[in-house]
């Protein structure tokens, strides 16, 4: 009997194997679930060790949700080529940028993730079950993205926790997803805040996810995605007036490296 079961599960498997093999619509589907499941199980497991070994809500929390969070990659089939990454050995508070391209980024940021950073996220994050509140747990910082109000207050209250507590802040100065193979232009929130902070900013970018996983074109397969941690920008002596300056410099540095990770310099130079 046991032995049908198993000969059953099987063939099952098998099948699944070959549809997917031959409708990339599957594929993507069946990845994505997968993806989205490993997400809730490993959140369900992680809440109450962030709970027992921090006590609560703590940005010291980062370092268990990452040593969970950096396993999918072998699971996926996403392999990341890291460099950089001496950039983050500074002492003090900083605001990291990067681009945002899709629910796979979490990957990458946890790839790299330096310790004692909290991260900035839209408020509906917080409601997504186990997974929202193992995110709140690690002490991401929610944001009211439709109310500009009250993002400046939450922005004004971490420039001062930055101080405080002497945390880096990630932030995402496309303010959403985008995976074009391109960057959007970036807000000045993140800029704002480092100037107000006068804290470097260190720029971080990841090549284009576009060649294995593209939700428009149902593709979804293994692949190699290229990371990069660029040298702080200083901000001492800088002032409001400088902030359209910093973005812009900023938002060009990155798409230029952005271009350049992806194998496409020639756009980088055309577009400039």
């Amino acid at each position: 009997m046991e032995l049908g079961w198993l000969l059953w599960g099987a063939a099952v498997l098998l099948l699944l194997h070959l549809v997917m093999e031959l409708s990339p619509a599957v594929n993507f589907a069946v990845r994505i679930g997968f993806y989205c499941l490993l997400c809730l199980v490993s959140s369900v497991l992680t809440v109450p060790v962030c709970l027992i070994v921090n006590g609560g809500r703590s940005v010291k929390n980062m370092k268990i949700i990452k040593t969970v969070l950096k396993t999918f990659k072998y699971l996926l089939g996403v392999r990341f080529e890291v460099k950089g990454l001496e950039n983050f050995n500074m002492d003090g508070p900083a605001i990291i940028v990067s681009n945002h391209q899709s629910i796979l980024d979490m990957m990458g940021l946890m790839e790299i993730l330096p310790d004692n950073c909290a991260q900035v996220a839209k408020k509906e994050l917080m409601y997504a079950g186990t997974v929202g509140l193992v995110i709140y747990l690690g002490g991401v910082i929610f944001i009211n993205r439709k109310s500009t109000s009250s993002a400046k207050m939450v922005m004004s209250e971490v420039a001062k926790t930055m101080a405080s507590d002497k945390v880096k802040v990630w932030v995402y100065p496309e303010g959403t997803r985008n995976c074009t193979g391109d960057l959007l232009p970036f807000k000045k929130g993140a800029f704002h805040l480092a100037i107000q902070a006068q804290v470097p900013v260190i720029p971080v970018v990841y090549s284009s996810l576009t060649t294995f996983y593209n939700p428009k074109k149902k593709l979804f397969t293994s692949g190699k995605i290229k990371v990069e941690v660029l040298p702080p920008i200083e901000t001492k002596g800088m002032t409001s007036d400088d902030v359209t300056a910093l973005t812009d410099r900023c938002f060009h540095t990155m798409r230029e490296t952005f271009f350049r990770l992806s194998g496409r310099p020639s756009e980088a130079k055309d577009s400039s």
